[in-house]
């Protein structure tokens, strides 16, 4: 829908500045210069005083244009001219049209022997007996059986893709990988991939594991988690899917740049139509090349059902670290899309928190990414969250509720908005307890700290570990720092004969703040 008669500055009823043209004249002029040509409807809307038209435009399969032949693409607050190649895929993804489904000219002779084999391994590795048994068969069978041979008896574009090298179709190098020391550093490694595919992703793979590190976090279970600095899981579906939906036709390779602080996935062209970095958690999965993507998800190297995407924002929040960032480059000749991780040590706190909660919220993508927004914001509302989880409000408010309710019991809505209709949340004091440090503001200051500590001695004469945990909703290790830094200062010292465990008890130390008093006035 365009709405006619709204400014584009200015907000508020001033916006509201209303439209003269007239609606059949409107829609008239529309249907004439497009081509082929759009039949709109016009509704008249008043509001605030102002006359609106709602130009309700239908959805269809045509790659529509100007009558001069000018076809344009919305993107932010601009029209882009789209290039011949760009109309074209625009067209095939609209219309089903699928590249790789034609002929090839390549016989099942020409496939590597290499390639077959990959093959066959990941056939027997399946979940599922039917693809397990497909793995004895001969290679036409295998070939056949994942539906890449063209009915003239050779191999379709996908199968020359997946299992061929050389193909005169696609560009010299379809993947190209280099390692940094540090983001603007030279490159340490450098390597570049032909087809088949199925090789060139499983060698890539092999390159970064090499360089990835891990981290040991200790669960409070005794569980002991190796966490890499780029969740391998994350970065499996973030290949996978750039070497399945870029677009071949480009004949410009899959480019990986990887240092010990980012990793950036570039594949070419854009996002598959329909799909954009606002929607890509929850759109339904659009294959640019379904017959590629449903050899890839028969063998297991990708998710045909749009788990992919979701699974690479769920594996970087569970470890405390910046989700994906995923953009769509059309500036130039050659548009891209670029998926980039944030890496490093990941956050141990929020870490060995999610691996603590139920197992239904700690593999709740939606779930993940609430309880690190609430890291840095002390509560927000279904209307801060749904942008974040990319849902209506209503399904993100049913989100904040089962999250309140259920047996995760991660938040609670504030005492002030807990009747509204959209309340606000924030995290219970367990949750706030276990993600201590990760909570921004929940380190409270120096001076707030002193305060409360000297005041509780000043009214009881003594303190513990247990009531440092209650004043200050922290663990019990950060408790026991808390009570050292105290004793450091001596403004604390210890008064039990225990030394270890929870009956230990701190009394008023060498430093403790003596209490002044106030001068008289004569």
């Amino acid at each position: 829908m365009i709405v006619v008669g709204i400014a584009d500055s200015g907000t508020g009823a001033i916006a509201f500045v209303g439209s003269k043209l007239d609606a059949a004249e409107l829609r008239s002029r529309i249907h004439a210069l497009t081509d082929p040509s759009i039949i709109v409807t016009v509704e008249e809307l008043f509001m605030l005083d102002a006359r609106l038209l709602l130009v309700h435009v239908p959805e269809g399969l045509d790659v529509h244009s100007t009558r001069k032949g000018l076809t344009t693409r919305r993107w932010n607050d601009e029209c882009l001219p789209m290039r011949p190649a760009d109309v074209s895929r625009l067209d095939d993804e609209r219309r089903g049209a699928d590249w790789t489904s034609q002929a090839s000219g390549v016989a099942i002779e020409d496939a590597d022997p290499e390639a077959l084999l990959r093959l066959r391994a990941l056939l027997r590795n399946a979940q599922d007996e039917s693809r397990r048994s497909l793995s004895r068969g001969s290679d036409r069978d295998v070939l056949s059986g994942l539906r890449l041979l063209h009915q003239d008896g050779g191999l379709t574009r996908a199968g020359c893709i997946l299992v061929c090298r050389s193909v005169d179709f696609l560009a010299d190098t379809i993947l190209a990988y280099q390692y940094r020391e540090t983001p603007g550093g030279e490159a340490v490694v450098a390597r570049r991939w032909r087809t088949p595919m199925i090789t060139a992703y499983s060698e890539a793979m092999e390159a970064i594991a090499a360089r990835v590190r891990t981290t040991p976090v200790t669960t409070s279970s005794g569980q002991q988690l190796q966490i890499e600095d780029f969740p391998l899981v994350a970065v499996r579906e973030a290949i996978a899917n750039a070497l399945l939906h870029g677009d071949y036709r480009e004949r410009r390779p899959v480019q990986v740049e990887h240092s010990p602080e980012s990793l950036t996935v570039r594949s070419p062209g854009p996002l598959v139509a329909g799909i954009t970095p606002d929607n890509i958690l929850t759109a339904p999965s659009r294959p640019r090349f379904p017959l590629l993507a449903g050899a890839c998800r028969a063998l297991e190297l990708a998710e045909e059902l749009g788990q992919g995407v979701d699974r690479m924002f769920r594996e970087m929040a569970r470890t405390g670290r910046t989700t994906p960032t995923v953009t769509v480059e059309f500036e130039s000749h050659d548009p891209a899309t670029v998926v980039s991780l944030a890496g490093g040590p990941p956050n141990v706190r929020v870490t060995r928190f999610v691996a603590e909660l139920p197992e239904a919220e700690r593999n709740d993508t939606d779930a993940l990414l609430i309880v690190m927004l609430l890291c840095s914001r002390k509560s927000l509302t279904a209307r801060d969250v749904a942008p974040v989880v990319q849902r209506s409000e209503p399904a993100t408010e049913a989100v904040l509720r089962r999250l309140a309710s259920g047996e995760a019991q991660l938040l609670e809505p504030t005492a002030g908005t807990a009747a509204r209709r959209h309340p606000n949340y924030r995290l219970r004091s367990a949750p706030l307890v276990a993600l201590g440090p990760a909570v921004a503001y929940h380190r409270a200051p120096v001076a707030d700290v002193d305060r409360k500590v000297v005041g509780h001695v000043r009214e009881y004469e003594t303190i513990n570990s247990a009531t440092v945990q209650r004043l200050f909703d922290v663990d019990v290790y950060r408790a026991r720092d808390m009570l050292r830094d105290f004793v450091g200062r001596e403004i604390l010292v210890r008064i039990s004969t225990q030394t270890r465990g929870p009956k230990v008890r701190y009394g008023a130390g060498p430093s403790f703040p003596t209490k002044r008093r106030g001068s008289r006035r004569g």
